[in-house]
């Protein structure tokens, strides 16, 4: 969503790769991109020291290890269904018997682990993993951020996304707590950001669909 390694180059490009350019650039110091798999291992990562900011979602049990700006950007999460399931609205999906997948630690896991009352969450590692174990029968629905179920439907071609979000999720820059220096610099860097314009050209930019800036 935010960071693509190009094919040809290697080089990383994306909405957070020019995020992290400016922030450098502001700061006067060299930039280094610390590459992770998951969002989970970012935020498990906030106390090792290999990184200094990072943009992740905005999520309550990341928020305890991790201090976040306020929010830049928000996108909906949604699922992925089979064709003849009989849910037509995200907020049907959470019923007896229903099992979602969903990449484990990822923003909408976390939240979804806290708000299900009926449904079974099966948490896998990453997105293309939670499509696999769908299209194997192993879940009635994937749960996702709706440009990734986008990019994915090709590869599930049996299923249908459904209208509506289980969520809005914002992200904000983070940094690990503790570094109150660091957190009040990102709180003022992120609103000149939102201020300026410079997210909404970003996504512009890179063509993320589905990625909205904050108004």
């Amino acid at each position: 969503l935010f960071a693509r390694q190009d094919a040809a180059s290697g080089e990383l490009r994306g909405v957070g790769v020019d995020v992290m350019r400016e922030l450098a650039a502001r700061l006067g110091v060299p930039l280094e991109l610390v590459v992770h798999a998951t969002p989970g291992d970012v935020a498990d990562a906030a106390s090792a020291d290999t990184w200094d900011a990072t943009i992740l979602a905005i999520e309550p049990a990341r928020a305890q290890a991790i201090a976040f700006s306020p929010p830049l950007s928000e996108i909906e999460a949604t699922y992925a269904v089979r064709r003849e399931a009989p849910w037509r609205d995200a907020a049907e999906v959470d019923a007896p018997g229903v099992r979602i997948a969903a990449a484990e630690k990822a923003g909408y896991e976390l939240y979804l682990a806290r708000v299900l009352r009926h449904a079974t969450l099966v948490r896998t590692r990453g997105v293309p993993a939670s499509i696999e174990l769908f299209e194997a029968g192993g879940a009635d629905a994937v749960a996702s951020l709706r440009p990734m179920l986008l990019e994915g439907i090709g590869r599930m071609p049996d299923a249908r996304l459904l209208q509506g979000n289980f969520m809005l999720i914002n992200h904000g820059i983070g940094t690990p707590r503790g570094r109150t220096a660091a957190a009040a610099y990102l709180d003022d860097f992120v609103r000149d950001l939102n201020v300026s314009g410079f997210v909404a050209a970003a996504i512009a930019r890179h063509g993320v669909k589905g990625l909205t800036v904050v108004r």
